[in-house]
């Protein structure tokens, strides 16, 4: 089997069953596969939004509908794979439309096999070098995003010279600290005054050697002076710039500052933007939101249901330079599939059914800002390829528009399912999936925030006494260690939905425990179990007491939150701590009975 044979689809259009079966049955027995048909234009439709193709094959004519429609169709989507006309009416206007529209070839009927065969082959082969070009530049245009973001999201700072010491590229923490050291001096586009002070005398020596020798300096370590004459500490490696040849044409030096705080320098953020928190792990997130907010790349935000998806996507619009632009969002599960595609690129008056007007889509207004795509893992194959094409392009064809339109849009997407598990299933593309995540911010659940649940719980308690109009002052010892310990498989959204309902329920001016949910009263974090104790076949369903959550499956979580809830689901959602419409797609997912329930 030829390397082109492998794992080809191939798609043949055509209205005469004979024609169909002839050339599916010439494809196939030469080995490629898998060969489907369709026997219209409305069919041929289906099966481009289902699947992806290698090579298509059409009959020009098809009922009240030509090969060239699904031709623009196939482009609209973002189409790149071939595709072969055939007629038995020849026109130079026909043939010269098809070849516009980006038609591979034309071939007239009747069509010998051997034409047929080696058009197919000379397309596929193409076809395959043009993906492996493309996945190349693919490849290399992440690999220089990374380098970029590595660049300019570090702390440490990165300047490269020439050999005559002007300054070629500079990340944020090198021009901040340059310009402490001497104002003005990267606005002069060289560091040759840092150079000429007698502080930087070692820095100066190094950086000329390695210029002059092309040879790795040793590392270094100096004092020097800001212009406001305070001391700092600094260390620099210096080495030399290669240039594509293997010559040095610069130098490039990594310079940390060493220099020990002040007494009472603040110290770790308990806030930032609309996120609270002092722990660990939101420290290194607030930082790398800062840090990836000034790169003008995609960014994809994981993380589990309640983390805050939404406000990390709001504070990394705000450390943008569009932050007084437009952030947009779109939640992909709240709109119907049928609707989406309208609703983010937007349709021409008469394009279908209803469409009475022109409507701007999500993505046009967005444009110059951020466009944030939550629950980005449900969108369907068809929306998935034109997100692709649109992210590759930075274009898109509004429904029922054959022009292209050209936006600049940020992109941020959210999502708290396993996009590698999707990926590795064949649920989500894989190209997609790359393109998306070319940095990712991933969320800790509260459970490994250690005390942020106490911050979380105090500003809940302030903020939602005031709404619901109670002078509510605090919270007793036994409720706060309950809410310490409890698992919060919801997150911070579970908790304020908690703290929510105890202040509902109290009538005095403290929460006390007997107000919080069961679920969280009689909760007991897991023990490792003893050696025999339990059978491991043993069912769920045996046990006469709730499981705490941690020892639950997300079914039986969803089964029992729902059991009390009498069955409603608006109601289970929030004992749950996630979005109702979150709620009903788990249950699609996973297939629930709930007519076992029992409510």
């Amino acid at each position: 089997m030829n390397s082109e044979q492998q794992e080809t689809a191939i798609l043949v259009i055509d209205d005469e069953e004979s024609l169909r079966n002839t050339f599916q049955f010439f494809l196939q027995n030469q080995g490629y596969g898998p060969v489907h048909t369709a026997a219209s234009y409305e069919e041929a439709l289906q099966a481009l939004n289902e699947r992806s193709y290698d090579l298509i094959i059409s009959d020009i004519v098809l009922g009240g509908h030509t090969g060239i429609d699904v031709l623009k169709y196939g482009r609209e989507l973002g189409l790149l794979c071939p595709m072969v006309m055939i007629t038995g009416y020849p026109t130079v206007e026909t043939a010269a439309e098809a070849v516009r529209l980006g038609a591979f070839d034309y071939i007239p009927k009747p069509v010998d096999k051997e034409a047929l065969l080696k058009t197919a082959r000379i397309a596929l082969r193409q076809y395959q070098l043009e993906q492996g070009q493309r996945r190349l530049e693919q490849e290399r245009e992440r690999y220089r995003a990374f380098l970029e973001t590595v660049f300019k999201s570090v702390t440490d700072a990165i300047v490269t010279v020439d050999q005559h010491l002007g300054i070629k590229e500079i990340n944020p923490a090198a021009r901040l600290l340059l310009t402490e050291l001497h104002p003005g001096l990267v606005e002069q586009g060289t560091i040759i005054p840092l150079c000429s002070q007698e502080d930087c005398a070692t820095f100066k020596k190094e950086l000329l050697r390695v210029l002059k020798t092309g040879q790795e300096a040793s590392p270094l370590l100096f004092e020097c002076r800001t212009a406001e004459q305070r001391k700092k500490v600094l260390s620099a490696a210096v080495a030399p710039l290669k240039d594509g040849a293997g010559g040095a044409e610069g130098a490039v030096a990594v310079i940390r500052d060493l220099t020990q705080p002040e007494t009472g320098t603040v110290g770790r953020r308990q806030r930032f933007h609309r996120f609270l928190g002092s722990s660990d792990a939101m420290q290194s997130v607030y930082t790398l939101i800062e840090n990836v907010g000034r790169v003008d790349l995609t960014v994809l935000v994981t993380g589990e249901s309640g983390t805050g998806k939404e406000l990390a996507a709001e504070a990394l619009h705000q450390e943008s330079h569009r932050k007084n632009r437009p952030l947009v969002k779109v939640d992909c599960t709240a709109i119907p599939e049928s609707l989406l595609e309208s609703e983010l690129f937007g349709h021409r008056k008469g394009s279908f059914t209803g469409a009475d007007r022109d409507r701007m889509g999500r993505i046009l207004q967005a444009d110059g800002g951020t466009l944030f795509l939550d629950e980005i893992g449900d969108i369907s194959p068809m929306m998935q390829l034109r997100l692709l094409r649109f992210l590759q392009e930075s274009t898109f064809y509004p429904v029922g528009q054959d022009t292209p339109l050209r936006v600049d849009v940020r992109v941020i997407a959210a999502t708290n399912v396993d996009l590698k598990e999707k990926v590795r299933s064949g649920a989500f593309r894989e190209d997609l999936y790359f393109r998306l995540r070319v940095i990712d911010v991933i969320l800790p659940p509260l459970r490994e925030r250690g005390k942020d649940v106490l911050l979380l719980i105090d500003h809940f308690l302030d903020k939602i006494a005031a709404k619901v109009g109670k002078r509510i002052g605090g919270i007793s010892d036994q409720a706060r260690q309950l809410l310490l310990a409890y698992a919060w498989p919801g997150n911070v959204r579970e908790l304020e939905h908690v703290i929510e309902r105890a202040c509902v329920l109290c009538d005095g001016t403290t929460l006390a425990a007997d107000q919080l949910p069961l679920e969280i009263r009689t909760y007991r974090r897991p023990q490792p179990p003893e050696p025999h104790a339990v059978s491991q076949a043993q069912p769920v369903a045996a046990t006469t007491a709730p499981l705490p959550e941690q020892e639950l499956s997300v079914s039986e979580r969803i089964l029992q939150a729902l059991r009390r809830a009498g069955g409603n689901k608006a109601k289970a959602a929030r004992l749950l701590g996630i979005d109702r419409t979150t709620l009903y797609r788990k249950i699609r997912e996973l297939r629930l009975d709930l007519s076992q329930l029992d409510v």
